[in-house]
């Protein structure tokens, strides 16, 4: 199992992308880069939260890891 650091830095580097992605696609519908940027936040925040759990989670699973 992995550390909770390793864990945050990952899904901090995910949301990193996910947040550069989001924000090209709202201001792609919605032609405003400060809507964008709103929604990229909000959509960034909810899931850095959302993966972080899923990877303790999967991280707490012991199928399919080595050692079974």
């Amino acid at each position: 199992m992995e550390r909770k650091l390793r864990t945050g830095v990952k899904a901090g580097i995910w949301m990193l992308i996910g947040w550069i992605m989001m924000c090209i696609t709202g201001l792609l519908f919605t032609g405003s880069f400060k809507m964008g940027l709103n929604i990229a936040i909000a959509n960034s925040l909810i899931g850095l939260v959302c993966y972080f759990v899923y990877e303790r989670i999967w991280g707490s699973i012991k199928w399919g890891q080595s050692g079974d």
